[in-house]
């Protein structure tokens, strides 16, 4: 059963090339198709699973050497080991297949593998190539037009969201044959045939870099289809990032601007170290996913404001794809508000597999992160609360060192909480699944007063900005007159007003107007208590 993906360009389906040790590409479903898009493997993973001790010949070179689904080993077609078990506190067991316990391994053909897969990745690159050229051409002659027509200059943003309030129904805005922009309903937008703009004002374009080979593959795509001064490459430091991700990053920034001298590269970073954080607020959890906003979108968008501290309205090429997650499946290929309001998301991979990732790579040289070499299957945070068990010992095995710090917190909080085995549960992922950080030592807290519609609460002693946690909710705005601060907050398509009030004596009081949804209520009451510093409104 070959892999399908949604989209209006070729599907392609992927079969072992016993010739090669590789993969091939087909334009339709053929007999063998593999069913889930196989990752390359490469002898730095075998060495790290212990193959090499277990029996296995196989030569240490740049190319891959088999290849893995899921947890799953295929060579030459034939499925000859799993890996079972893996942890942060334990190895992967290796279960072989019969007869499979002693191979010799070849090196894949790389040169003929890439020549058997040209046309169709030349096909896929081009449309990708195609996707993000016309995507910058049409923002930025909607923004000439803003600029050069006065009835343009009408803040169509705003435009649509009050048609849509009272209307309840999708707006788009359009662009007429005069040049002028007008908005009707998206129904009919598509039924006419009119090219839908997200906006017509944008002050930046941007290739959001994260050392995976997504990205990476987006920003080598940007070079090709748009002139080098007008879109920059930002890449955010968490304070989470593995070693050779930050090593990938100055790689990849001298490769680009050797090439163009006058491409702009950022780097995005809290003011604040991630462990001083994790200290005041507690570990993260699935739940309780406080650091994405607080060390990755926040100080990227503090980066991009214009004249009047306005946050700048931005379009970002990001390695987003839909086979990643069910979630991510269904986004569409260019998306407003995924994160920031600000903020436009164009997907051009969004339908490609990990497979075509990889071949894009190989075909155009281009560096791949050694953590993939290892056997990463995603490149991220040094430890998340969405990663995985197997991502966890790879990096408990190849980073230690950097990861020591963040393991040992979970450890101290674990047992501070009682937990008696602390190692089963951490393996197990009990510290991702907790309603809150609040495992830290503090003086603070928080008291709730019921008084629906509005939400209270009283925050004694905080400890940090509480900006830092509505950030998590949606965006806001704010301005402070005195000891109040009034402020609006946006969640999904709801737009909530709220006051911070300081009380003296270290308290603050904070209501949020007409709440009725009881998931935000949820999510209020797991807010840790913060310290509310004014002076950062």
């Amino acid at each position: 059963m070959g892999f399908c993906r949604l989209g209006d360009h070729q599907v392609y389906y992927v079969t072992w090339d016993q010739q090669t040790c590789g993969i091939s590409l087909h334009s339709r479903k053929v007999e063998d198709s593999i069913g889930v898009s196989p990752r390359p493997v490469f002898f730095e993973e075998l060495d790290l699973l212990g193959l090499d001790k277990l029996g296995w010949s196989y030569p240490h070179c740049e190319e891959p050497l088999l290849w893995a689904v899921n947890k799953q080993y295929w060579y030459r077609g034939e499925f000859v080991f799993e890996a079972k078990g893996a942890s942060i506190y334990r190895d992967a067991k290796i279960e072989f297949q019969p007869g499979k316990e002693k191979l010799t391994l070849k090196r894949i053909d790389m040169e003929k593998m890439l020549k058997r897969c040209s046309e169709y990745m030349f096909l896929l690159e081009s449309e990708a190539i195609e996707f993000i050229r016309e995507t910058y051409l049409q923002y930025a002659s909607a923004k000439r037009s803003v600029d050069r027509v006065p009835s343009n200059q009408i803040n169509y943003d705003d435009l649509v969201k009050n048609v849509e309030k009272k209307t309840k129904t999708k707006m788009a805005i359009v662009r007429e044959d005069c040049d002028s922009f007008d908005i009707m309903p998206f129904d009919k937008a598509e039924k006419e045939g009119k090219k839908v703009y997200q906006t017509t004002k944008i002050d930046r374009f941007l290739a959001s870099f994260s050392g995976g080979k997504d990205s990476q593959v987006v920003l080598d795509l940007c070079t090709r289809a748009i002139p080098s001064t007008d879109f920059e490459v930002v890449y955010s430091d968490t304070g989470y990032e593995l070693p050779p991700s930050l090593k990938l990053y100055k790689e990849i920034q001298q490769h680009y601007q050797s090439l163009y001298p006058d491409l702009k590269f950022s780097l995005a970073k809290n003011h604040a170290s991630v462990l001083s954080y994790w200290d005041k607020i507690g570990t993260p959890s699935n739940k309780h996913r406080w650091c994405c906003a607080v060390m990755k979108t926040a100080p990227i968008y503090k980066m991009f404001k214009t004249e009047g501290n306005k946050q700048a309205k931005i379009l970002t090429f990001d390695g987003v794809r839909a086979e990643e997650s069910t979630r991510r499946s269904n986004y569409g290929r260019i998306g407003k508000g995924v994160k920031h309001d600000t903020v436009i998301n164009a997907r051009p991979i969004l339908n490609w597999s990990t497979a075509e990732v990889f071949l894009y790579l190989w075909r155009h040289n281009l560096h791949i992160n050694e953590a993939y070499r290892q056997g990463m299957t995603r490149v991220g945070c040094l430890i998340c609360p969405f990663g995985s068990e197997w991502n966890e010992m790879i990096a408990q095995e190849k980073y230690k060192e950097p990861l020591s710090p963040f393991l040992s917190r979970v450890e101290h909080y674990a047992k501070k909480s009682g937990i008696k085995d602390v190692e089963y549960y951490i393996s197990e992922g009990g510290w991702k699944r907790r309603g809150s950080g609040d495992l830290v030592d503090r003086d603070c807290f928080i008291e709730f007063k019921n008084s629906s519609p509005t939400f209270k609460a009283k925050i004694i002693r905080p400890k940090i900005p509480i900006t830092s946690f509505l950030q998590t909710l949606g965006n806001y705005a704010l301005t402070t007159k005195g000891n109040v601060t009034n402020g609006d907050l946006k969640v999904k398509d709801n737009i909530y007003s709220f006051t911070i009030r300081n009380a003296g004596q270290n308290v603050y009081e904070f209501e949020l107007d007409n709440i009725c949804d009881l998931e935000l209520v949820g999510e209020l009451k797991k807010v840790r208590p913060v310290r509310v510093d004014m002076t950062e409104f």
